[in-house]
């Protein structure tokens, strides 16, 4: 069992569209997803939201989730402990039972916890194959509020994501070659 059960309030699961094969995953839940038990539905989210407003995604066809389900006290990184215990026991099951066409991977921790990759600039905006997985890489929303010249990348890369899911449509192989 993870600590940050012991100082949570409430878990915060993933939620929204499995059928859709489309998982958008961040770090962790904040304040208000540990009283709602909702994730993105804080500052961040409303970000989020507008981001996927902007790109004509329907937040409810999609299924957001985070690394770790329980908000770690003082609004901390995760310890590498929690995310190995969330990622094992939660985190790989959501996407096993999704089988997702895409994960789009908000944030340098959860691009961490999903890829082992330490530096988010040489793949934001791009998509990294881990077969059978396509991973899209982004900022995380929370980012853009305390680094302002981040929230227009943001936007961009979600408007790629947009494309990027539109294309699934008509055959993802062609836009994602193996």
């Amino acid at each position: 069992m993870c600590g940050l059960s012991l100082t949570r309030k409430n878990a915060v699961p993933g939620n929204g569209n499995i059928s859709k094969k489309i998982i958008v995953i961040g770090e962790a839940p904040g304040k208000n997803e540990d009283e709602t038990g909702s994730p993105f539905v804080g500052s961040a989210g409303k970000i989020l939201d507008q981001a996927l407003i902007n790109a004509r995604i329907e937040r409810k066809e999609i299924y957001i989730t985070n690394v770790v389900k329980c908000r770690p006290p003082s609004n901390r990184v995760p310890t590498d402990e929690e995310i190995g215990i969330c990622t094992r026991e939660y985190l790989k099951k959501e996407i096993d039972i999704i089988s997702p066409k895409i994960i789009c991977i908000l944030g340098a921790t959860a691009l961490k916890s999903l890829l082992g990759l330490k530096h988010m600039t040489p793949y934001r905006g791009q998509i990294v194959n881990r077969p059978p997985l396509r991973y899209f890489i982004t900022y995380h929303p929370a980012a853009t509020i305390y680094n302002n010249k981040l929230k227009e990348i943001f936007f961009e890369d979600i408007q790629k994501l947009a494309k990027i899911v539109n294309t699934q449509d008509q055959g993802i192989d062609k836009f994602f070659p193996t």
